[in-house]
């Protein structure tokens, strides 16, 4: 927009590079496909491409650690770990995500910490690209098939919410049936956008 000021772009094969060391071959695959989905996604809602692409690359960054490790990153950089997290500490590959993204790739933009922290619970009221990143996260194409994932793919594309909640449905009723804690962040979320659709 005209006025604003220019958001600061990444370099993205750079980051790729860091990112490809760290990530087993198929997490890094796993990566790819999101990078790619989100950033076809942000032409389709008009959001930060740079960014959109950057978050992918990025939103798994602390899947490499062992729960131990996590948990440990959790103590020393005094990030908040619920008792679900506790229960589940692979859950916390987001936030611990979000600490790398901005300590170890100096990623300074709110919008891009954000979506790696929410890109496995959604969070209510979520800007574009939270929505973007936790939507590619789940509808990219090496993804194994999962509950009306090309119900939720083509959604995807002609309305976002619509997807979110399809998602968010799809997570609490797998977490559900497999009898798995479910984090109180993804019911809120869900909460938060069925009351939407009313």
């Amino acid at each position: 927009m005209l006025g604003n000021k220019k958001k600061k772009e990444y370099d993205l094969g750079k980051i790729q590079k860091q990112i490809k060391r760290k990530l087993s071959d198929s997490r890094f695959q796993h990566t790819l496909g999101v990078t790619y989905t989100a950033a076809a996604l942000a032409m389709r809602y008009e959001a930060d491409l740079n960014h959109a692409m950057t978050a992918g690359l990025l939103h798994d960054c602390a899947k490499y650690m062992s729960a131990d490790e996590l948990l440990k990153n959790c103590e020393r950089y005094k990030i908040e770990v619920t008792a679900t997290e506790k229960l589940n500490p692979a859950l916390l590959h987001a936030k611990v995500g979000a600490m790398l993204a901005a300590k170890k790739y100096h990623v300074r933009d709110k919008d891009i910490i954000s979506a790696i922290i929410h890109h496995t619970t959604g969070h209510p009221d979520m800007d574009v690209l939270d929505k973007i990143l936790f939507v590619a996260d789940y509808i990219e194409p090496n993804r194994e098939p999962l509950p009306k994932i090309d119900e939720i793919r083509k959604q995807a594309f002609v309305n976002l919410d619509k997807a979110l909640v399809m998602i968010l449905r799809a997570t609490l009723n797998h977490l559900h049936n497999m009898q798995n804690e479910i984090d109180d962040m993804t019911q809120k979320t869900y909460d938060f956008y069925v009351s939407k659709e009313e």
